[in-house]
């Protein structure tokens, strides 16, 4: 009987113990995500031609790649440009025809053009002037059509990815109790469904 007693008092801690470490067992917390067919059928199918075919619509056409990805606000924005690097283009093109017509004219030994009080070198220049202004007019002009392809096709990659109001990006500022300074910080937060 002591010998039981004694191997009762023995082991009594040491399953006392293990009963106590038995009960913590760490529980997991798992979360699931349930989709259903409403959350799906409001989202616009993937479709990996979209930015290739806004491109092709907008190098065809311009403008027609903004209509395709319906940002019509843009198209105003892209004739204006190329519009006016064709007018200064035109109007440059007349300044170097008429300076030119008149350098001729006193070359072949006539002195009756409208620049009468300005010397045959100043003509030069303004012929180089002129066709200098023509060509930054052509390349005002193509970087609008350029601008108008490369924007067709970004947008039409940016509207296939989801981009929700649950993203806020917030400035903080706090003042420390203690020391009275100011804590600056910035949270960005993302609010997932």
């Amino acid at each position: 009987m002591k010998n039981n007693l004694l191997y009762i008092l023995l082991f009594l801690p040491i399953v006392f113990l293990s009963a106590q470490t038995s009960d913590t067992i760490p529980v997991t917390k798992t979360e699931t995500i349930v989709v259903t067919k409403d959350s799906i059928s409001n989202l616009e199918p993937y479709d990996p031609l979209a930015p290739s075919r806004a491109a092709f619509y907008s190098a065809v056409v311009p403008g027609l790649g903004q209509a395709y990805n319906k940002k019509y606000w843009k198209i105003p924005l892209i004739y204006a440009g190329m519009a006016s690097g064709v007018y200064f283009y035109l109007r440059n093109d007349k300044d170097y025809n008429l300076f030119r017509d008149a350098y001729k004219r006193r070359l072949a030994g006539f002195n009756d053009d409208e620049f009468q009080g300005i010397s045959d070198q100043r003509l030069i220049d303004a012929q180089k002037n002129a066709q200098k202004n023509k060509d930054v007019s052509i390349i005002v002009a193509l970087a609008f059509y350029m601008v108008n392809i490369i924007d067709a096709n970004v947008d039409a990659h940016l509207r296939q990815y989801n981009v929700s109001e649950d993203i806020s990006l917030q400035p903080n500022f706090e003042v420390n109790p203690i020391n009275t300074q100011a804590n600056y910080g910035l949270s960005l937060t993302f609010r997932l469904k």
